[in-house]
């Protein structure tokens, strides 16, 4: 993955951040905007934007230095995925195919010179409700098509990284209540199930995981109820997962805790990786 860097330079490290936002105007009013304009990130994928370009700030809608695709959803204050890039994408995404989630603020992919980066806002889902049922419609649409997208980058010398909030949680090290949480969505067993099938037979890896085998965590989300983040009982499920060649290349991944409550931004961390040669 080889990305301009300034004119006549090139470089060989690509620096990817995820972060689910939770609703992007509040978010930019306690910080967001000012994350951006510090994080050394090549791109910057966000979800759970909740918003239409036109109703945030500046700094968030159309920031310096960056180009901004955006995927909201036709359900107005719902979902939403955007990503930032400081180069220009060659093409730009948004869905991925199925017509129930096309216009569901979902899923958005860009492509740059050699590697496809993704914002991916899986459904949270709630057991033994329609949200249930959407989540599961969706896995079993997604899966297919990371197939796909795997295939046709490779035909065409690309890498994909596809990050973002999966809503699973993949082991028990991956949140710190699994015993309580075994029959709640997100720690289902079809759900690490399939989240399985991702890693085998769309052949992906998780970077974190790669890194750092054993865990617990490190966590990337937790409730706002309670003391949940002071005590650190989260979840981790905010994910970058990418292609084998791409997560050999993984160097670091950091989750971007904030140093107290009353800093966060979102209930969520950015997760950041760099891949380099």
């Amino acid at each position: 993955m080889v990305l301009s860097d300034l004119p006549g330079s090139v470089r060989r490290v690509l620096t990817v951040s995820t972060v689910n936002v939770n609703g992007l105007r509040a978010a930019a009013k306690k910080g967001f905007v000012e994350w951006l304009g510090s994080t050394k990130a090549d791109v910057v994928a966000c979800q759970e934007v909740r918003a239409e370009l036109k109703e945030l700030p500046a700094g968030a809608a159309a920031p310096e230095g960056w180009h901004v695709v955006h995927a909201p959803s036709a359900q107005k204050g719902r979902n939403g995925v955007m990503l930032f890039s400081r180069a220009e994408p060659e093409e730009v995404r948004i869905g991925f195919g199925e017509p129930e989630f096309e216009d569901s603020g979902r899923y958005a992919e860009i492509h740059l010179p050699n590697v496809v980066v993704a914002s991916l806002y899986l459904p949270s889902g709630d057991v033994g409700t329609p949200r249930q049922d959407e989540k599961e419609r969706f896995m079993a649409a997604f899966l297919p098509y990371l197939v796909d997208l795997r295939a046709k980058a490779e035909a065409g010398g690309r890498e994909v990284v596809v990050v973002g909030d999966w809503n699973i949680a993949y082991e028990k090290t991956d949140l710190k209540n699994w015993r309580g949480n075994q029959k709640s969505s997100g720690f289902l067993p079809e759900e690490r199930e399939w989240l399985g099938r991702v890693f085998t037979e769309a052949g992906y890896v998780d970077v974190q995981r790669k890194l750092d085998p054993e865990g617990p965590g490190p966590y990337t989300w937790w409730s706002y109820r309670g003391k949940a983040f002071d005590n650190d009982s989260g979840w981790r499920i905010d994910c970058q997962i990418a292609t084998p060649g791409l997560a050999e290349r993984c160097t670091s991944v950091v989750v971007e805790r904030a140093g107290s409550y009353e800093q966060r931004w979102s209930d969520h961390a950015p997760v950041t990786a760099t891949y380099s040669d």
